[in-house]
């Protein structure tokens, strides 16, 4: 299999992420968010791509927002369907993590329907009280 390469999407990969995403969109599992939303903030994104054919497919990608100094949120954590299982959304947590630690974030949490999958990953479930205002 080809090498996964983890990256900083640029404009023109907003396409890509707005076809992945939009199956998850459509059952209610993600947020949706306009090209315009995705290009204002590209730089808080990370996706995974794979060399597909001469060209580069983007297998998945997520973002991380910063909420302010101390506390920061995964965002959009998003596979293509047939790459679940291999380890891309386990990875790119560990880049939103890595970055947030980079920033000097202290806290990083999500808000999701996998949360088997974020705890293992290292995440716990806090009363929704804790969160700031979305």
């Amino acid at each position: 299999m080809a090498e996964i390469i983890y990256r900083k999407p640029t404009l023109h990969d907003i396409p890509q992420m707005q076809a992945l995403v939009l199956p998850e969109v459509q059952n209610g599992k993600i947020l949706y968010r306009s090209d315009e939303e995705i290009a204002t903030n590209i730089r808080s994104y990370t996706v995974a791509t794979l060399e597909d054919g001469g060209g580069e497919k983007i297998v998945g990608f997520a973002a991380l927002h910063i909420h302010n100094a101390t506390l920061a949120e995964i965002r959009s954590l998003v596979v293509d369907s047939g790459m679940r299982g291999r380890g891309v959304g386990s990875r790119l947590v560990e880049e939103a993590y890595r970055e947030a630690k980079m920033l000097g974030v202290e806290q990083l949490f999500t808000l999701t329907y996998e949360q088997r999958f974020f705890e293992k990953a290292g995440f716990s479930e806090i009363p929704k009280e804790a969160l700031p205002e979305q």
